[in-house]
């Protein structure tokens, strides 16, 4: 069986989903009995883990009577997100056109673009999408809402919109004091429809990071909700507020007024969520398996994954979390994945990771520090159920535009 390729195009057609709407579509193309049987690297997830994780978010929001639209920034792999609805979910977030190109075509009808979207070419897609699916669209300026408007006036099509608000990362959103304006800005526009507000924020409280993610989740809900009643004191109807990490998520929807979570991460939690105390390294349902291709010395081994193996992004040593390398090494307590090139990696072992005599053509498992960028450097994922592994591809990864 080969590779699905997803196209756009494929979107142009009366009813993409007639064809594509079938799990037969979300390919697995082979199955292997064995760890040993893995050509390295390879990202293994552990599909019982994670059916663990999915489960368990969903009921958790589910008792606070808020809407869950997870981010498939995290898996890429329509056949995950549909699993994510099964459990609950009202539909997928993604940041860009293509990944919801993507999804859509695979059966996934209720979206959000949680993203800008400011050249006229990603406009016209979402259009074209939106008469096809549930779509929501980001926007955080008012020259990204002004070519909204124009494109959308053009083609007689009315965008249902979300704005953005930043709320301290400093990333995209509206500065949070000038969000009254804008939104006033958008209300005028006949071809747009302001359906609500939506932030990211991660783990800060007061602007800096911490590892205290219940009183950022707590300041991230309420900042948001204060926000949605000045809104509604102009006469704006704001009904969406679309808040939430997988680390604040819980507590961000806790706050009365809030609508809507988007956590990513929780599918596979990672090193980073451990570290933020989020989840245990045995809810980690990801990892990575390298083997060990060179012993140049007692305390120092290289594997054949690097920095095109292995997200870089969450830096050891850095603020707040502190992690020593980049990922937790399973098998040798005191090992540490402490550098990459691109092709290799070179682990750094302890005394008792000396004493295990790692050789080389021995395989390790490694949780990585940041799960969503390792997955987008996978073209496939083996997801293991018991000692079966099966190759999955993971269909979006690469979008990026």
């Amino acid at each position: 069986m080969t590779e699905r390729l997803v196209k756009p195009e494929m979107l142009s057609i009366p009813n993409p989903f007639e064809a594509l709407n079938s799990l037969e579509t979300l390919e697995i193309l082979e199955t292997f009995e064995s760890l040993e049987a893995l050509e390295t690297p390879c990202l293994i997830i552990d599909a019982q883990r994670m059916d663990r994780n999915i489960q368990s978010m969903a009921e958790m929001i589910r008792k606070q009577r808020v809407n869950l639209r997870p981010h498939a920034k995290t898996h890429k792999i329509p056949a995950i997100t549909l699993q994510q609805i099964e459990a609950g979910a009202v539909g997928i977030t993604v940041a860009k056109v293509s990944e919801a190109e993507v999804m859509a075509a695979h059966g996934i009808r209720d979206i959000f673009i949680a993203y800008p979207l400011v050249t006229a070419s990603k406009i016209e897609r979402a259009i074209r999408l939106s008469r096809q699916i549930e779509l929501l669209v980001g926007v955080d300026s008012l020259a990204g809402a002004q070519l909204l408007e124009k494109i959308a006036g053009r083609h007689g099509h009315t965008l249902q919109v979300r704005l953005e608000i930043d709320t301290g990362l400093r990333r995209t959103g509206v500065l949070y004091e000038q969000a009254s304006e804008l939104a006033a800005e958008i209300t005028r526009m006949p071809h747009l429809r302001l359906t609500g507000i939506y932030t990211f924020r991660g783990s800060l409280l007061a602007g800096k990071p911490t590892l205290d993610v219940a009183a950022a989740g707590k300041e991230e809900g309420t900042l948001m909700v204060q926000l949605a009643e000045r809104l509604r004191a102009q006469g704006i109807a704001i009904a969406d507020v679309s808040v939430g990490s997988t680390p604040t998520a819980l507590y961000a929807a806790a706050v009365e007024g809030v609508t809507e979570v988007r956590p990513g991460t929780y599918v596979f939690h990672d090193r980073m969520q451990a570290r933020l105390g989020v989840c245990s390294l045995e809810d980690c349902a990801g990892s990575v398996l390298v083997t060990v291709v060179s012993r140049p010395s007692e305390d120092l081994a290289i594997v054949d994954g690097g920095s095109k193996t292995f997200a870089t992004d969450i830096q050891p040593g850095t603020d707040p979390l502190q992690l020593r390398g980049f990922g937790h090494i399973l098998e040798l307590a005191d090992a540490q994945l402490v550098r990459l090139t691109e092709e290799h990696g070179m682990i750094e072992l302890g005394p008792q990771a000396q004493a295990a005599n790692l050789r080389i053509g021995d395989k390790l498992r490694i949780i990585p520090n940041h799960i969503c960028s390792t997955v987008n450097l996978h073209n496939h994922v083996m997801m293991q159920r018991d000692q079966a592994y099966k190759r999955m591809p993971v269909l979006a990864r690469g979008m990026l535009e």
